[in-house]
């Protein structure tokens, strides 16, 4: 017994001092200074994301308009005046086809590009891979004004194109209808968004292994059997992984409904980060940033339960890709 406890002693003398004191004066330097360059990120971080966001919570329990102290307060009343208000379910409805349609015209349309922009005998991939990417890096907001006069009015690029091709006979308002003005809206952004999940997939057609492909190609088998039977099953924890990021990103689109439909005609465009923002900036009433609160924290939280299952299904497509890949060896 006492040679475990003097082993233990002299282990506990042997490990080194791991103070900030011990370690040599210029390592301190260089900690310090990287501390201190560190220092206005947090400052800035911990203002403008931390507190706004514990705020909100504190927001949402009062009834308040932004101006004055926090007096009225109303506890849940919020919370239930917005499960009850159907002009917040018609936003969240709204969402969710933006969200479903973009990411069902994204997923397979950007993976067939990616396809082929992947293979080495295809010629100016790179310019290709530039020109789709254009789209991302302009900024949202400019992209809904450049469409809302292509698409805007009667008179507008689309309908003169269409009229002279002889396949419409008379101008369609495609923003002054509900169902058109969803369409447009879906394509515009399933557009803007393209060459970004056109890149996740390239990514993850670069991380797959090349000898299971030259192995294929030794084999003799085809190039349909390949993808079929190699390359999709392998890509499978990337799709989940793209198809998390689309769909989260998906969710706010707030900058480009605010320009090119402006949540209309009649609401059926308006999307919950619109709705939240017309009642926390409302020029034409008082504004309710209390209320607006409520309705953010409530999207925010549908947009964590949804992350978490989309991350589970992540996961549970990684560890079968894992498995196709260990094979028999594996179970072994």
């Amino acid at each position: 017994m006492s040679t475990t406890a003097d082993a233990n002693i002299s282990r506990a003398e042997a490990a080194p001092n791991r103070s900030f004191s011990s370690i040599p004066r210029r390592k301190r330097v260089r900690y310090l200074w990287a501390y201190l360059f560190i220092l206005p990120q947090l400052v800035f971080f911990a203002a403008f994301t931390i507190y706004p966001i514990v705020m909100s919570y504190v927001y949402s329990f009062y009834e308040w308009s932004g101006i004055g102290p926090l007096e009225n307060f109303v506890a849940w009343d919020n919370f239930a005046k917005l499960l009850r208000d159907s002009s917040f379910w018609n936003a969240f409805r709204n969402s969710l086809i933006y969200i479903g349609a973009t990411t069902a015209i994204l997923l397979p349309a950007s993976l067939l590009l990616a396809l082929a922009l992947n293979k080495a005998v295809f010629r100016g991939k790179v310019f290709y891979r530039t020109i789709y990417f254009l789209p991302v890096v302009t900024a949202a907001s400019t992209v809904g004004i450049i469409m809302k006069f292509i698409f805007g009015n009667e008179n507008a690029l689309v309908n003169e194109l269409l009229l002279r091709l002889g396949l419409l006979s008379e101008p369609v308002p495609w923003l002054g209808q509900a169902g058109t003005a969803m369409g447009v809206l879906i394509l515009v952004g399933s557009w803007k968004f393209f060459g970004m999940v056109m890149v996740y997939w390239l990514a993850g057609l670069q991380s797959l292994p090349g000898e299971v492909f030259e192995a294929a190609k030794i084999d003799g088998a085809r190039s349909d059997q390949v993808l079929r039977y190699i390359t999709l099953p392998l890509l499978k924890p990337v799709a989940a992984v793209v198809l998390l990021l689309t769909v989260v990103n998906s969710m706010h689109v707030f900058d480009l409904v605010k320009t090119l439909t402006a949540g209309g005609p009649f609401y059926a465009t308006e999307t919950v980060d619109l709705y939240i923002y017309d009642y926390a900036f409302n020029t034409s009433g008082f504004p309710q940033i209390g209320y607006a609160s409520s309705a953010g924290i409530v999207f925010g939280l549908m947009i964590f339960l949804l992350t978490l299952l989309l991350g589970w299904l992540a996961n549970a497509a990684r560890d079968r890709s894992d498995k196709l890949l260990s094979g028999p060896e594996g179970d072994g």
